[in-house]
């Protein structure tokens, strides 16, 4: 992975048992995904689905969580990259003797670029190959269900090895018996074996007892035919032309791309915020959250992003599972905030895993979301957004989603008045956040768009009204010419980087003083070593957190589209340039040493470095596609 520049450092090596987060990569199905280690070890995985119980959850607590391993003894750990504009990851490890290159994917076959056509078994498969000399291979298997909480059984069976509990089970084959340390009976499997040049070895596990077997040759067809699937999807009918505008940027624009894909489930339709739960805003600190869910703010954010890159099929498919989902869990087309990724009705109650210790001691480890019982008022705006940014692209979509869209607009009409939690889920008292304001204007300005201009149906006189009493209430409650910039909350003096959305979302133009106001107190009391705060007041959590990786997009995107481009472009090749080595991040770092805080890879994070790519695009006079996101104003669309 090139960079424009050299990064910044991603802090010291963390204690013993835990990998910095920044040294993982990631595999995945479009159903589920696991987190692979630079040592190799995959310290993260749920099956069947992205949202199931965890296998695999070292990354959580080193000693309980459980782990599938491969290394060459004498090397602490390997280099990691992906085959070129997929999400098969290669991991090669050097020692004094030999060099070993491990290939791990989870098969995928079929047609990704919609719902249900692809064919994904609960696989991981594993290809070693000593590329060079002679190389020992250790290899640890120690899976461990229901995020540990239920004993896991081993036992040699036919044709591999298989490990029980809970009424799950795994399957391992790939590893002969005398290969075994049969010393340990701890409900681990450990072997070491010896490879030479040229040697190929086939490691898989697999969820369930549908396939106990091994082939070689069925392996390496998975192989070839992942690759392609990949690789077909993200140059899909070359729709963004993403060369003509990334620029240096290309490979950070497509590893973003491939990872926002990831995250969409292909039986559904949703899209995850993030494939882990509980890596920590802060080491030792207790916001550690479970982000293994469809945010109705995340999801639409990303399959805009998507959109802009030339894949509207992922934006559409979403639409019609929240039509879906918000109907079968409320009876009424009102979505919630977040839902999971295959059942509409899932229990999402937040609890407490008091067995394990949490990623270097970050406690609790949570899974569920209380977040999903709160209101968050500006969910509406960015999911009128999605239907808005299909329809001015010409995309039909139908009475169905012309309805939903209609009843979301109604909705958000009704209750712009209350305070709510806002983007930030804050779990102390609601206020009158001034963003929530912004993104319900923004819901009902999408939908009398779309009423005028595409024949949604709806009260549009009754939106109208709302529209400017919202308008007149922010600029008068929300602005304070004190501080000289946009406010978090009505009667606040606090800053909030949501803010700088505001003329992103058109609200108000680049050139508006209280706009440029903003920019510049952000980048005076949020920013910090090229890197943005969401907010620094009191969220009634205790302990602190990262800055923002999407709010440092966002300050790229406002510096660009207001004529700022060298300061745009600064902070912009600051952010890439934290990338960890295979082109991923997270959602926050420490501003301090670089260290990646917070669940990874992260939607938010991936979404902001498409769109910060496209805006600097344009404010630098590169072509853009005309499917560049809102705030660009492109000749044709609205």
């Amino acid at each position: 992975m090139r960079t424009p520049r050299e990064p910044r450092p991603v802090g010291g090596p963390a204690p013993a048992g835990y990998l910095p987060i920044s040294d993982y990569g990631i595999i995945g199905n479009l159903r589920t995904a696991a987190l692979v280690g630079r040592n190799g070890s995959i310290d993260w995985c749920c099956f069947p689905y992205l949202d199931s119980p965890s296998v695999f959850a070292a990354i959580l607590d080193t000693g309980r969580g459980g782990r599938f391993s491969v290394s060459a003894v004498g090397a602490s750990s390997g280099e990691q990259g992906y085959i070129e504009d997929t999400n098969v990851l290669i991991t090669r490890f050097t020692t004094d003797t030999g060099r070993l290159a491990v290939t791990d994917l989870m098969p995928l076959a079929g047609e990704i670029a919609g719902r249900g056509g692809s064919h994904a078994p609960p696989v991981i498969i594993r290809i070693l190959e000593c590329e060079e000399g002679v190389v020992d291979v250790a290899v640890e298997w120690s899976p461990r269900f229901d995020y540990a909480r239920i004993q896991t059984w081993i036992e040699e069976v036919p044709g591999g090895w298989l490990a029980t509990g809970g009424g799950e089970a795994l399957f391992l084959c790939g590893l002969e018996s005398d290969e075994i340390d049969a010393s340990r009976r701890d409900a681990t499997l450990r072997a070491r074996f010896t490879m030479r040049k040229g040697d190929r070895r086939l490691l898989q596990t697999r969820w369930g007892l549908e396939d106990m077997t091994c082939d070689p040759t069925r392996a390496e067809a998975a192989l070839a035919e992942t690759v392609q699937v990949w690789r077909t999807w993200a140059h899909y009918e070359d729709l963004a032309q993403t060369p003509r505008w990334a620029g240096e940027w290309l490979p950070y624009v497509t590893r973003s791309e491939l990872t926002l894909k990831l995250l969409t489930m292909a039986d559904t339709g949703a899209i995850a915020a993030a494939p882990t739960t509980s890596l920590p805003e802060e080491i030792g600190g207790v916001r550690n959250w479970d982000y293994r869910y469809a945010w109705v703010r995340d999801a639409s954010m990303t399959a805009q992003a998507l959109v802009s890159l030339g894949h509207p099929r992922e934006a559409i498919e979403f639409l019609q599972w929240m039509e879906r989902t918000a109907e079968a869990h409320t009876g009424a087309r009102q979505p919630q905030v977040l839902f999971a990724l295959h059942d509409a009705t899932a229990d999402l109650t937040e609890i407490e895993l008091e067995h394990l210790e949490g990623y270097r001691g970050s406690r609790p480890v949570r899974v569920g979301n209380a977040a999903a019982y709160q209101l968050q008022l500006e969910i509406f705006g960015e999911l009128v957004s999605t239907g808005y940014e299909l329809a001015r692209r010409g995309v039909n979509l139908g009475p169905e989603a012309f309805r939903f869209l209609s009843a979301v607009a109604d909705y958000a009409c009704r209750r712009w008045k209350e305070p709510d939690q806002g983007i930030w889920e804050i779990r102390g008292p609601p206020q009158h956040f001034v963003y929530s304001k912004v993104m319900v204007w923004v819901a009902l300005d999408r939908a009398i768009y779309l009423a005028e201009h595409h024949g949604l149906s709806g009260d549009v006189d009754r939106w109208k009204k709302a529209r400017e009493t919202i308008r007149e209430r922010v600029l008068t409650e929300g602005y304070d010419p004190e501080v000289g910039s946009f406010v978090q909350a009505f009667g606040s003096k606090a800053l909030d980087a949501a803010n700088l959305r505001i003329p992103l979302v058109e609200f108000l133009p680049f050139d508006d003083e209280r706009v440029q106001g903003t920019i510049d107190a952000t980048l005076e009391y949020l920013t910090k070593n090229g890197l943005v705060y969401r907010y620094l007041t009191d969220d009634g959590l205790p302990g602190g957190e990262g800055a923002f990786g999407l709010c440092t997009c966002w300050l790229v995107d406002v510096l660009a589209l207001s004529g700022r481009v060298e300061e745009a472009r600064e902070i912009f090749d600051g952010i890439v340039a934290r990338a960890n080595t295979v082109g991923l991040f997270p959602e926050e770092f420490d501003p301090e040493t670089g260290e990646f805080l917070g669940n990874f890879p992260q939607a938010y994070t991936h979404i902001g470095l498409v769109n910060s790519a496209l805006y600097l695009a344009h404010a630098e006079g590169r072509w853009v596609p005309e499917y560049a996101p809102a705030g660009i104003p492109r000749e044709g669309l609205r």
